[in-house]
């Protein structure tokens, strides 16, 4: 048999497999993401029922099998059930799960995402920030862990740094008032500093901030259409947020 794995993670998803079986999938800062069998989770006796359910965090005891894996003990830090007694909130915090799914590969660490997953989830709970905010500000920074998202500190045409005032889906990025008269959104300046911010700050200070209703709208306009320019995928408790 092989050895016991311990792994750090979070519960994405979870399926009934049988008749008293799950299927769960598990974002790991080991081994990226996993699916694993917990036998008998079903049973309202059985140690694992809270464990294999979303949200749940904490250390995962797993043998590894061919292509999956068995659950067969768990120590949970936090279940976030604040976030599942409000619909809204949960509606967000799915979301944040499936777009750690989406973005999450099998057999390689995710240690950042995993941390960024959680700290959003965090967020939710600390109600210091609006949740459309909290929204937006992780799926930048997921965006940029896998590379792909809109330059933000340099004009997108020209390169210069200086009086970054319009945003470009075109040219995937802003450009300075020299470059583009006329061409993509005026957005304010303030905007162009929260999305740097975003993009670059360290993860403590990530979710410890606030922005205008005005600047959270331009946000919204340009993720919104980032988004769904280069992601080809449908988010189903997205479409429940729209």
């Amino acid at each position: 048999m092989n050895d016991l794995l311990k792994l750090t993670g979070i519960v994405l998803l979870a399926a009934p497999a049988g008749e008293y079986d799950k299927r769960v999938v598990i974002l790991t800062k080991e081994c990226g993401k996993i699916t694993a069998f917990a036998k008998g989770v079903r049973r309202q006796n059985s140690p694992l029922l809270a464990a294999a359910s979303p949200f749940a965090f904490g250390e995962f005891s797993c043998y590894e099998g061919r292509g999956t894996y068995r659950l067969v003990q768990a120590e949970i830090q936090q279940y976030f059930r604040e976030i599942t007694e409000d619909y809204e909130s949960a509606m967000y915090g799915f979301y944040f799960l499936e777009l750690a799914d989406y973005y999450s590969r099998e057999g390689e660490g995710e240690p950042e995402l995993l941390k960024l997953l959680y700290a959003a989830l965090r967020a939710m709970i600390r109600k210091q920030q609006p949740k459309k905010l909290v929204r937006y500000v992780y799926e930048l920074r997921v965006l940029v862990l896998n590379g792909e998202y809109p330059e933000a500190f340099h004009c997108a045409c020209c390169g210069t740094t200086e009086h970054l005032n319009r945003f470009s889906l075109g040219r995937n990025g802003f450009l300075c008032e020299t470059c583009a008269p006329g061409e993509g959104r005026r957005v304010e300046t303030s905007t162009v500093y929260a999305m740097q911010y975003i993009i670059s700050a360290p993860l403590n200070r990530l979710f410890a901030f606030t922005v205008s209703e005005e600047v959270l709208e331009e946000i919204q306009w340009i993720m919104d259409r980032f988004r769904k320019k280069w992601v080809d995928h449908t988010f189903h408790s997205l479409e429940m947020l729209i």
